[in-house]
């Protein structure tokens, strides 16, 4: 049995340097479109996409909605199905503009890659996410253990994710010297950190409290004063792993290395959580955690587009769309107050409501 076929291995690569060229997509949403193709050609046998008819993505569909999460062992997600889908129609409209492939292949066809109306609107229903309140990260910080250096390293990450809600990539490719603490200032120069959209900008201090800031602050000291690292040095290195007497490995140090990626990251935001009976909340609710500080703690509009600002956010609208959900015992607070008599608002907050209100009519 076929594992793979040529010319789709061939049409596939040249297909994944467009997204990343020419629509500059980033390499996690390049493997999810990667993942998508082969689940695709696993279901076909790995046909030559040369020979795409509409029955087969009919029959995808039917084969999709029968699989099962490798993780939960329960049916796929609409969210997973949706997304599956659309890639696999983005290719197939590529492919039927593709010498070679456009005599070949209906574009019309692509159209079978949809999913019902129904089954759309459910994939992409906006629901609430769990978000943890800075009380309980704080209580995760307060039952760390700080006795080794890897678990130095752990609490300082997470009391970090607090101070400055910078996203997980971002944080495995900090170098120390970023970090300007006098100027309690983080510098996310694109030219080295992992930003979104390769953003370079500052981030200060979020008001959360001194337990973190003084985490923060001792970790930089026992990492450039104790273990004598460079400013080039990664502000969270990599665990160093040896084989122990058990022939297995474990956690020894640390080495001078920056993770490859963020999955660690997330591990040890998953143990640190469980280790006090919370559910886990993953490095990027955190930020959800600070637009609803901010949204109490913002007296007017120039307040919370600094504070939205510091969360890398171009425009106010991106962090009210993205992260200002309000959550359902707020919002039952909010409704109940609506029938009390109105408070005056600043001149400020009025104009800023204002301008957010024809902002959203204009762009419907």
């Amino acid at each position: 049995m076929n594992k793979h076929n040529p010319n789709n291995v061939r049409i596939t690569r040249k297909y994944c340097i467009f997204l990343k060229e020419a629509k500059r997509q980033d390499e996690s949403s390049i493997d999810g479109v990667a993942k998508a193709i082969n689940r695709f050609e696993q279901y076909t046998k790995f046909k030559d996409f040369k020979l795409f008819h509409h029955q087969q993505g009919v029959g995808f569909k039917k084969h999709l909605t029968n699989q099962k999460n490798g993780t939960t062992n329960k049916p796929l997600s609409k969210e997973t199905l949706y997304t599956t889908l659309r890639h696999l129609k983005s290719v197939f409209q590529w492919l039927a503009r593709e010498a070679g492939y456009k005599s070949r292949i209906n574009y019309s066809d692509t159209e079978y890659f949809n999913l019902s109306d129904k089954d759309t609107r459910v994939a992409n229903a906006k629901r609430e996410k769990p978000v943890p309140s800075p009380e309980q990260i704080i209580h995760v910080l307060e039952n760390m253990s700080e006795l080794t250096d890897i678990e130095k390293r752990n609490r300082a990450l997470i009391a970090f994710t607090l101070l400055k809600g910078a996203r997980d990539s971002a944080i495995a490719s900090l170098k120390i010297k970023y970090v300007i603490l006098h100027e309690d200032r983080l510098f996310q120069d694109a030219r080295e950190v992992k930003t979104k959209f390769s953003k370079t900008f500052n981030t200060y201090l979020f008001p959360v409290g001194e337990l973190p800031i003084n985490i923060v602050k001792t970790w930089i000291e026992y990492l450039t004063k104790e273990l004598l690292f460079s400013p080039d040095d990664p502000l969270f290195p990599k665990t160093k792993m040896v084989v122990g007497e058990d022939r297995r490995f474990k956690a020894c140090s640390l080495l001078r290395e920056h993770w490859l990626t963020a999955s660690p990251i997330r591990k040890i935001f998953k143990q640190a959580f469980e280790n006090v009976s919370l559910p886990y909340f993953n490095p990027h609710s955190f930020r959800n955690t600070l637009v609803r500080l901010g949204m109490n703690l913002c007296q007017n509009a120039e307040q919370f587009k600094t504070w939205s600002q510091n969360l890398g956010h171009e425009g106010v609208l991106t962090t009210l769309y993205s992260y200002g959900e309000v959550p359902d015992y707020r919002q039952a607070e909010l409704m109940k107050k609506l029938n009390q008599p109105r408070v005056e608002q600043s001149p400020g907050m009025q104009i800023a409501f204002e301008a957010m209100i024809n902002q959203v009519m204009n762009k419907n």
